[in-house]
């Protein structure tokens, strides 16, 4: 019977994170039409100037800001009791193939009394089963604390990027996440070319992220010892990643056009995140913020990503597009958790 309840309970479960999430959804959707309204009063406002108009239109415009803030408060509420749903689920989930291996070997023991002719085969059976599945557990164990590397470079010569606030929203995103505590967040500086290896060989990171300048052709910038544009192919940066450390489980670069370094780099690592377009410095700060933030909450990198784009639409940057994830051939991001929940 336990059995039976547990997986009544994981099916229960199931159904009630998918109502939450479809909540969430029709929730979410609600704001578009509000941003919409705002923005249809402003255009009211700057084409008259008949007092009443543009009172009327003001407290139009109030009002939908505060509709689009209660639907967001609502929203957030609404993700965490998501989050503590799918960590309900993964426990439940958890206990269910507990039970089930138990369940296992009872019948197995069953069975091994009705066939003594068998005992030695069915026991040498049962030993070797309980110790693959234990290798199997050993080897989905995520790991207790991961470091996020931020390689940062804006050499003199190019646009001045505001990376330091990104750095300082996406550590303030993750000190207010639930699993904080498992989150190292490590920075370098105007990087060069040789500092990869050594950045990388020093923290043995599970996330690299770098933020900066991208070309057309998928060329990264750095910096030469003089400060000067120092440009990294595509190749150069896969091959130095992919060879010095098998502890990274994604790579995320927040520069223009960098969904061909992504591309690239997903060939070796699980996962890759890059902006198939130019970005700018707002929507690189919100949605690097946001995800890392949905990390630390334990969300998998695929629904992290989810919730990144999702907040540059809440924060009514059109952008949202702009950013791809790509998976190596063989794993799911939809799977992949980064941080061990407790």
């Amino acid at each position: 019977m336990s059995v039976e309840n547990d997986r009544k309970r994981v099916i229960k479960l199931r159904e009630d994170l998918s109502k939450l999430k479809i909540e969430y959804s029709k929730e979410e959707a609600k704001i578009a039409p509000l941003q919409k309204k705002i923005i249809a009063a402003k255009s009211a406002i700057s084409r008259t100037k008949n007092n009443a108009t543009i009172k009327s239109k003001l407290n139009e415009i109030e009002r939908s800001n505060k509709q689009i803030a209660d639907i967001s408060k609502k929203c957030g509420d609404l993700q965490k009791k998501i989050g503590t749903k799918e960590k309900e689920l993964a426990a439940a989930e958890k206990k269910l193939s507990e039970a089930e291996v138990k369940e296992a070997k009872r019948v197995e023991r069953e069975t091994t009394r009705r066939f003594n002719s068998v005992d030695e085969t069915l026991n040498l059976h049962a030993s070797v089963q309980e110790s693959l599945y234990d290798e199997i557990q050993e080897l989905k164990k995520i790991p207790e604390e991961i470091t996020i590397l931020f390689l940062a470079s804006n050499p003199v010569e190019g646009c001045f990027l505001k990376l330091d606030e990104e750095a300082r929203s996406i550590q303030e995103k993750i000190r207010l996440s639930e699993y904080r505590d498992t989150v190292r967040f490590e920075t370098r500086w105007a990087v060069r070319a040789g500092d990869i290896m050594q950045a990388i060989n020093e923290t043995n990171p599970t996330i690299i992220h770098f933020s900066g300048h991208g070309c057309e052709d998928g060329e990264l910038v750095l910096q030469n010892p003089d400060g000067t544009p120092k440009l990294v192919s595509p190749q150069a940066i896969s091959q130095a990643i992919s060879t010095v450390s098998d502890t990274v489980k994604l790579v995320f670069f927040n520069a223009c056009y960098s969904s061909v370094q992504a591309a690239r780099i997903a060939e070796n690592i699980d996962t890759a995140i890059g902006m198939n377009a130019p970005i700018g410095d707002e929507a690189a700060r919100v949605f690097a913020a946001r995800f890392y933030s949905s990390v630390g909450f334990g969300l998998s990198v695929a629904q992290s990503f989810k919730q990144a784009k999702a907040e540059l639409l809440l924060e009514g940057i059109p952008e949202d597009t702009t950013p791809e994830l790509f998976e190596r051939e063989g794993v799911s991001a939809d799977a992949l958790y980064l941080v061990a929940k407790n």
